[in-house]
């Protein structure tokens, strides 16, 4: 039988990582993206009242684009990233991945797959040791950490549901190298 998602767009599988060096290129990424993708909010640097205010803009944005949202340390009308009753949860071993699954994540981004600007100098899993991770746990397992589109379809067999990203995302969706 073909495979008929053999040339999907790796974009519906993506999720947006966000943070402070997206910079301009945050709002271009995120109309860049289509339904069904996701984006998890971050933006840690912030002061309470900026990250709020950017929070807002950017989950009606996603609202308005129907992609998935998660914010990390809490945000009103998206589901968490990380902590209790999560929706996403970050997992670098099987230990983290059996905690997102009882903190009710939906989606474990397991990482980090490859080499990555966010973390250098980290070790990474590598594709071997990042694919049974969550293996078995009924979770959708997201590929995160030196992702590209070309990167996910060729790792995507391996019982990855998706692709998570910073740069990955912007230089294919926002212009920049």
């Amino acid at each position: 039988m073909a495979n008929l998602n053999r040339n999907c767009d790796p974009r519906r599988h993506a999720w947006l990582m966000t943070d402070e060096r997206i910079g301009d290129a945050l709002f271009p990424t995120l109309r860049a993206l289509p339904p069904g993708a996701g984006v998890v909010f971050r933006h840690y640097g912030l002061s309470r009242s900026e990250r709020h205010r950017l929070f807002l803009r950017i989950r009606r944005l996603a609202q308005a684009r129907r992609l998935r949202i998660s914010a990390a340390k809490g945000m009103p009308g998206a589901g968490a990233h990380g902590g209790r009753r999560a929706l996403t949860f970050a997992a670098h071993d099987r230990r983290e991945a059996v905690a997102g699954r009882r903190a009710g994540a939906t989606w474990l981004f397991v990482s980090p797959v490859f080499s990555t600007r966010s973390h250098a100098g980290a070790g990474s899993l590598g594709v071997r040791r990042a694919a049974p991770v969550a293996r078995g746990l009924g979770v959708r397992q997201i590929a995160l950490g030196g992702m590209t589109a070309d990167r996910w379809l060729s790792l995507r067999n391996y019982g990855f549901d998706g692709w998570a990203a910073i740069d990955g995302l912007i230089s294919s969706s926002a212009g920049r190298p």
